[in-house]
């Protein structure tokens, strides 16, 4: 993709998006909010912009299909990645792997699946190695964006200024961007292992707010996941937009299904199962988009 030119300027009137037939999920019809103060949109990537999850999913099973554990089937392998998954993650910032988690995401890899392979008592590093590389390659070979992810980038660029705040390794993300081509959208780019943090540490939305300039209730943060981007965009007093999906289910889930709020958590400003839902509060017709069940 071609570096894209920014011809904003202009006054924001609503303008129509036409010829977009797009299969998506139904939806209510709650009250839109205003955004009407709204200079500037960030996104969260994983889960919002494209299907992480899934991804995910198909590249972990074809690793344990390619390289079977001895002794054990598909179905216990994948169970005992997700109970080392589980407790690895909650580990994960107060070890000592946080530091090369941050750069070096394919390391982190191979360690987990080296202690998927102790869990089930055996001592392979050969055959973690082999696992973690083949899920790192399937999983972005399988990585998509959702179906109207692009064309809604493509009518809110130029209209407003746009950014990613996106945790993981600063190699798997920069990846990510590259292989999804959506680079070019985004005028900030904020991933946590360049920054040496992430989501839902306060410092970042305060970094994202200094690099456009705006007050907090001026910028709108349309993300997944409730805990690492409604709670952190809300308490820095931006506006929110909670995408929830019915595939939003990691592969190390215990419960099979999505993230729920808590009952005394903070409301996003608004609920969405498309991002097709975001563009009308944000002053862009919807007028020409087809919502297709």
């Amino acid at each position: 993709m071609g570096k894209r030119k920014d011809d904003r300027g202009g006054a924001k009137a609503s303008i129509p998006v036409y010829g977009l037939a797009l299969a998506v999920v139904p939806t209510h019809n709650p009250p839109v909010p205003d955004f009407s103060r709204v200079k500037a949109v960030y996104f969260d990537l994983d889960d919002t912009l494209c299907g992480y999850w899934d991804a995910a999913k198909g590249g972990l099973r074809a690793a344990f299909e390619l390289h079977p554990v001895p002794g054990r089937s598909l179905e216990e392998s994948l169970a005992a990645w997700a109970r080392e998954f589980r407790r690895f993650a909650h580990e994960l910032k107060t070890s000592h792997w946080y530091e090369i988690y941050l750069t070096q995401g394919g390391v982190t890899r191979t360690q987990l699946m080296n202690e998927t392979l102790q869990s089930l008592g055996i001592e392979d590093p050969e055959l973690a190695w082999r696992l973690g590389d083949v899920y790192g390659r399937e999983r972005d070979a399988r990585l998509r964006l959702f179906p109207e992810a692009r064309d809604v980038l493509e009518a809110l660029f130029g209209r407003y200024p746009l950014g990613l705040i996106t945790n993981g390794p600063a190699d798997v993300q920069r990846q990510e961007i590259e292989t999804l081509g959506i680079g070019d959208f985004f005028e900030h780019v904020f991933i946590e292992g360049e920054m040496g943090l992430g989501k839902p540490h306060t410092s970042v939305m305060r970094r994202a707010e200094l690099a456009v300039g705006l007050e907090p209730a001026e910028i709108l943060f349309v993300g997944n996941s409730y805990a690492h981007d409604i709670v952190p965009a809300s308490e820095a007093g931006w506006r929110t937009t909670w995408v929830r999906r019915p595939s939003d289910v990691p592969p190390s889930s215990s419960t099979g299904k999505p993230e729920e709020r808590p009952p005394d958590g903070p409301v996003p400003d608004l609920e969405v199962t498309t991002l097709l839902d975001v563009l009308q509060p944000l002053g862009v017709a919807t007028g020409g988009l087809a919502h297709q069940p």
